[in-house]
């Protein structure tokens, strides 16, 4: 229940934003690796927080693979547009997906034990279903250049691949909460 609140908040925040994204003449390839680069950058964040905040080991596992792959993902997007002669962007503090990072670094960072792993894990799944929806419905349609629209081609597998396994881990943090409420009940 609370994991589809959050995606509905997800896509509520992110819609308006993409949807003036894609109807705004501004959303050039410079805006595009900026929002990419900075929504690398948000993963990096929460990634690193699982890392080292979650009380699981697959969870941590799970972080620290976001985080990595995804700063290994923020250099290849830089790189590449250094070669392009593309400049990022800078992405507005005001930015609504900017906004709601910020919101998630301080809720997660106020939670310890399994309301921490249950938080992380729903906004993990919420942030790449809007992550997935803005490659496929603004950002590719939107990219002039080739090489840019291939690489980003290239790397949209990956943000399904971690979705998937962040509802892979929901769901099992959610059956152990069950779980653990059903064996506290039996003894009272």
């Amino acid at each position: 229940m609370h994991l589809t609140r959050l995606a509905l908040l997800a896509a509520a925040v992110a819609a308006p934003t993409f949807a003036h994204a894609q109807a705004a003449p501004r959303v050039d390839d410079a805006a595009i690796a900026g929002i990419f680069d900075a929504a690398n950058g948000w993963d990096i964040a929460t990634g690193s927080l699982a890392s080292k905040n979650s009380t699981r080991a697959d969870v941590r596992e799970f972080g620290d693979m976001l985080a990595t792959v995804h700063k290994s993902v923020q250099q290849s997007g830089r790189d590449l547009a250094k070669r392009l002669g593309v400049t990022p962007a800078p992405v507005a503090k005001d930015f609504p997906l900017a906004v709601a990072h910020e919101a998630a670094m301080k809720k997660l960072s106020a939670l310890k034990g399994p309301a921490f792993d249950k938080a992380f894990l729903e906004h993990e799944v919420a942030y790449h279903a809007a992550v997935i929806d803005a490659v496929t419905n603004t950002f590719l349609p939107a990219i002039k250049n080739a090489e840019l629209k291939k690489f980003v081609q290239d790397l949209a597998p990956a943000f399904v691949a971690h979705k998937l396994k962040a509802e892979e881990l929901l769901k099992e943090a959610v059956k152990g909460e069950v779980q653990g409420e059903s064996e506290v009940k039996g003894r009272s």
